[in-house]
């Protein structure tokens, strides 16, 4: 099969013919129609997250069913599937609480310890995949299909993790990424004011077009002083943190109103410490929380959704497997909106 395959960190991908998977016990193979590519793998290849090369990398994919292995039940040859992206085990305590982010049993990644879907062939153990609903035509939009998994499932998880609810304010920090461009246009689903907060002023017009009601350059203001005022001094009820430094979590924990709740999103800002007001938390009853990946159920709701019609998400850099580091050099100059995507059947 044809794979792009990453010798190295901060490498080219070089285009190769490598081994077709072939599926063991517990185990089943999808062809790959297309594949997401975000923040999240080009932190792989460009050498800031540690992983065991060579690799193939890539995680969101639309697939097809074309073996199972001995044992498995629940898939058939034929069946349209995306992937949960971490590969826990479906057994431990948090796994059968479907809570399979805590998975205490995880093997890591799909794409980094395994892997992943920038081949014409993937091969996971059989529970990793997930059916795609009958509503979802994968094949005509499989590089929209294969990015809700993270793109629009990880902002449906924080609407959870948040309790937000119809008419509260949400400021969304790193609105215009590929993730809070999605978070924007979630929470507006959710039917709440939506603020838009970034320094790449050239993303307020997609923010808007998704959903933000109002906007914030932090690069000419100061956001707390912003925020504020645009909430006639009250606060925000939900700042989501996408960039995740300490001064954005400082300047979200002090945007916060009454039962204000800051969420930081996992991996974003690993080793950053910040200040909060134990006061304020205390006097408002205010509430930091962490957000990990999302659980299969919340991947099947969020794909329900897209199915009714309901969201839809926005990938506006679909290229070739031939084009792939073209691709990621866009990502990482950050100059894609929303999404991008591969295809690869």
């Amino acid at each position: 099969m044809k794979a792009m395959v990453l010798k190295g960190a901060n490498t080219p991908f070089e285009l190769m013919e490598v081994p077709d998977p072939v599926a063991s016990a517990g185990e089943a193979v999808a062809r790959v129609l297309a594949c997401g590519s975000g923040l999240t793998i080009q932190h792989m290849k460009a050498g800031r997250v540690p992983t065991a090369f060579p690799r193939i990398i890539g995680h969101e994919i639309t697939g097809e069913i074309v073996s199972i292995g001995p044992g498995v039940t629940g898939l058939a040859v034929g069946d349209g599937v995306t992937a949960y992206y971490y590969l826990n085990c479906g057994h431990c305590r948090w796994c059968v609480a479907n809570l399979e982010p805590l998975c205490v049993n995880t093997g890591g990644n799909v794409g980094r310890d395994c892997d992943g879907g920038y081949a014409q062939y993937i091969k996971l153990p059989a529970h990793i995949f997930i059916k795609l609903p009958e509503g979802l035509d994968y094949n005509a939009h499989p590089a929209e299909i294969g990015v809700i998994t993270d793109a629009l499932a990880t902002p449906y998880k924080v609407l959870r993790r948040a309790r937000i609810k119809a008419g509260e304010t949400v400021a969304v920090f790193g609105a215009g990424g590929g993730l809070g461009i999605h978070q924007v246009m979630m929470a507006k689903w959710a039917r709440a004011r939506v603020i838009a907060v970034d320094v790449a002023r050239d993303k307020f017009d997609a923010c808007r077009k998704a959903g933000a009601d109002e906007v914030v350059d932090a690069s000419t203001c100061d956001v707390v002083e912003a925020l504020l005022d645009m909430t006639r001094g009250q606060g925000v009820d939900v700042a989501i943190d996408y960039v995740s430094k300490a001064s954005t979590l400082e300047a979200g924990a002090k945007a916060l109103g009454i039962h204000g709740r800051l969420v930081t999103l996992a991996g974003a800002g690993q080793g950053q410490h910040f200040r909060a007001s134990a006061r304020d938390m205390l006097l408002k009853e205010q509430d930091l929380l962490g957000s990990r990946y999302v659980t299969r159920t919340e991947i099947l709701e969020t794909l329900d959704l897209v199915a009714r019609g309901e969201v839809w998400p926005l990938v506006s850099d679909i290229r070739l497997l031939e084009d792939a580091e073209a691709l990621h050099e866009r990502l990482e100059r950050g100059q894609v909106t929303g999404r991008a995507a591969l295809l690869i059947g």
